[in-house]
C-alpha cells in the first residue's frame, strides 16, 4: 500500500490523538509515561500506522531514559535522517521505512553488538506477543 496519499484527516481517523501527534506531527511522549517503557513481553513491535514489524523484543534494553530502547531494528524497516528541530542539539530522527511515521531518535550510546540506542515513543508502536 502507498501511504503517501493518506491525508491528515484520514490519519486522524485511524489513530488516537496521541498516536497522531507523535507519528504524523513528530511529537514526543513524556519520559516514563509510555505503555512499553517497562514491558518485558516476548514479541515483535510493529508500526502503529502501517503494521510494519520494526523491533524484536530481544533487542529491547533498559536505557534508563524513560523511553523504550532497542539496539537493532528488523531489517531495513526503519530509516533515519538528521533532525535540526533543536538548533543546538542535532540528532538522528527514526522513521518507519514504509509509511514515514516518526518513531523517535537513534543515538550512538547503545550496547553491543550495534552500539546504537533507538529511543522510540511507545505511541508509535504496537506490540504483537509471540504465541507460545
Amino acid at each position: 500500500m502507498d501511504y503517501s496519499g493518506i491525508s491528515d484527516d484520514e490519519w486522524k481517523k485511524r489513530l488516537t490523538k496521541n498516536q497522531y501527534e507523535i507519528t504524523r506531527k513528530k511529537g514526543t511522549e513524556r519520559a516514563f509515561t509510555g505503555e512499553y517503557c517497562n514491558t518485558k513481553i516476548d514479541g515483535i513491535y510493529h508500526c502503529v500506522c502501517c503494521d510494519t514489524p520494526l523491533f524484536e523484543s530481544n533487542t529491547k534494553f533498559d536505557s534508563g531514559t524513560g523511553w523504550p530502547s532497542y539496539y537493532d531494528p528488523i531489517g531495513n524497516n526503519v530509516k533515519s535522517k538528521m533532525d535540526f528541530s533543536i538548533i543546538l542539539m542535532p540528532r538522528q530522527e527514526v522513521l518507519c521505512e514504509t509509511c514515514d511515521a516518526h518513531l523517535g531518535h537513534v543515538f550512538d550510546d547503545g550496547p553491543p553488538p550495534t552500539g546504537k540506542r533507538y529511543c522510540i515513543n511507545s505511541a508509535s508502536l504496537k506490540l504483537k506477543p509471540r504465541k507460545e
